[in-house]
This record gives structure tokens, C-alpha cells and sequence, in this order.
């Protein structure tokens, strides 16, 4: 049973998380440093990021803080640049993210462009960056796409974000196909609605309770439920898995509400 175990560990191996000022992205940082990874968070606010590296050096965890922007071409090469020092990545947690909530047809080709360029290409940018630099040091690796489920279903207010996270799952097939010939694994993990500080006020209110009732489950994720399913497939431990999509979610998509 040991054994099993030690293939969710990544120890000495690089780790790029992008989006890991805040939120998910923090929590994926801390828990990937927990099981050895030497760990590098990106975001465009890093200032932020500060932060998070002392409270994983703290923890006897490594790690070290990566300005990025993932929309610019640029600065994702610049961020790979800098990672160097470490080595090329072993696995990417490709995480950054934003959104924008306003009916359809009150949306603006700024709020599309803002979401697609960050979700999405921002999303293709630091991924077939990290593949060529993988591939350039004779190396496999594994890329992990944070979707969401709404790149399977959808909800309203929010369409440019559905639109990007359902290129991204398309994203994450495309990608696994053509890069598993250099051993390098693609999956996308997808949460559902997910307690976190800059939405729990919106979740524990009556609409929250609403939303929360639509859930097969009856209940909104916590951060620890997706701890499990980011390791299987950053690790070992996922060797065979690549094109998947895992969806953490409660029986959301399953259901027909």
C-alpha cells in the first residue's frame, strides 16, 4: 500500500502553478509543496505572491515567486526563462483565470476579449511553452488545465467564461493527443462551485442556498476535496491518464438542474 501511496509524490520535481496569488491557485501551490515538489507561483499581481512562498518555506516547503502574465507571450517566455534555474518543468498547474458576471447582451467584446485572452489562449500560451521546454530537455512531464464544469454546462451571466473553459477542455484533448508521443500528459481538472474567500459571501447567502439546492450532493466543495484529484493527475500516481476530464462537483453535471 506504501507504494501506492508514494506515486501522489512529487519530490524534487519542479512545479509551475499560474493563478497562485489567490485562491485555488494558492491552495494548489501549499498542497503540491506538501508532497515535495519545489514550487513556483506565477500570477500578474506579485506582489501577492510573497506571501504564499513564506508560508510554504515556513511549512519546510520549497518555492519561489514568478512574475506572469499569461496573455503575453513575452512574459510567459520570460517566466519560463527564470524557472530555468530549476530546471524545465515537471508538471504545470495552468490555473490563472478571470471572469466577468453581466447579462448577455450586456456584455462587451472587451469583457470577451479580457475573459478568452486569459482562460483560454493564456491557457494554450503557458502550456505549449512548458511542452517545448519538456521536450527540449528529453524530459516527459504533466499539464494540468483548471476548467470548470461550465465548460460542460452553462449558467447565466457568465457566457464568455462558459465559452473559454469549454475551449479549454477541447484544448486539453487536442493537446494530449499530440504531445503524448513526448510522454507528456495533458488532463483538465473541472470543479464545481467551490468555497473560497472571494466568493464564500455569495455562497452562504439565500441565493447561494438556492444554487446549493440544485447540487445532487447538496453541498458546495471545499478546497480539500480537490486535493486528491490534482494529484492523480500531476502525479505518478496518473501515469495513464492524459485527455482526461475529472469533474469535482458533487453529481453537478450529472444532474438536470
Amino acid at each position: 500500500m506504501s507504494g501506492a501511496i508514494d506515486r501522489f509524490r512529487l519530490d524534487g520535481r519542479v512545479v509551475l502553478v499560474t493563478g497562485a496569488s489567490s485562491g485555488l491557485g494558492t491552495h494548489f501551490a501549499q498542497l503540491l509543496a506538501s508532497v515535495g515538489a519545489r514550487v513556483a507561483v506565477a500570477a500578474r499581481r506579485a506582489d501577492k505572491l510573497q506571501t504564499v512562498v513564506d508560508a510554504i518555506v515556513q511549512a519546510g516547503g520549497q518555492a519561489r515567486a514568478l512574475a506572469l502574465d499569461v496573455t503575453d507571450p513575452a512574459s510567459v517566455r520570460a517566466c519560463f526563462d527564470a524557472l530555468a534555474s530549476w530546471g524545465a518543468p515537471d508538471v504545470v498547474i495552468n490555473n490563472a483565470g478571470v471572469t466577468v458576471t453581466r447579462p448577455l447582451l450586456e456584455q462587451t467584446p472587451e469583457d470577451f476579449d479580457q475573459v478568452l485572452d486569459t482562460n483560454l489562449k493564456g491557457c494554450w500560451l503557458v502550456a505549449t511553452e512548458a511542452a517545448r521546454r519538456m521536450v527540449a530537455a528529453g524530459q516527459g512531464g504533466s499539464i494540468v488545465n483548471v476548467a470548470s464544469i461550465l465548460g460542460e454546462r452553462v449558467a447565466g451571466g457568465v457566457a464568455p467564461y462558459a465559452i473559454s473553459k469549454a475551449g479549454v477542455v477541447q484544448a486539453t484533448k487536442a493537446m494530449a493527443l499530440e504531445l503524448a508521443r513526448h510522454r507528456i500528459r495533458v488532463n483538465a481538472l473541472l470543479p464545481g462551485y467551490v468555497v473560497t474567500d472571494l466568493n464564500r459571501d455569495f455562497l452562504t447567502s439565500e441565493a447561494g442556498d438556492k444554487l446549493r439546492s440544485r447540487i445532487p450532493s447538496r453541498r458546495f466543495g471545499e478546497l480539500g476535496d480537490l486535493d486528491g484529484p490534482l494529484l492523480l493527475l500531476a502525479s505518478d500516481a496518473g501515469a495513464a491518464m492524459s485527455g482526461a476530464t475529472v469533474a469535482v462537483d458533487g453529481a453537478h453535471l450529472v444532474s438536470s438542474l
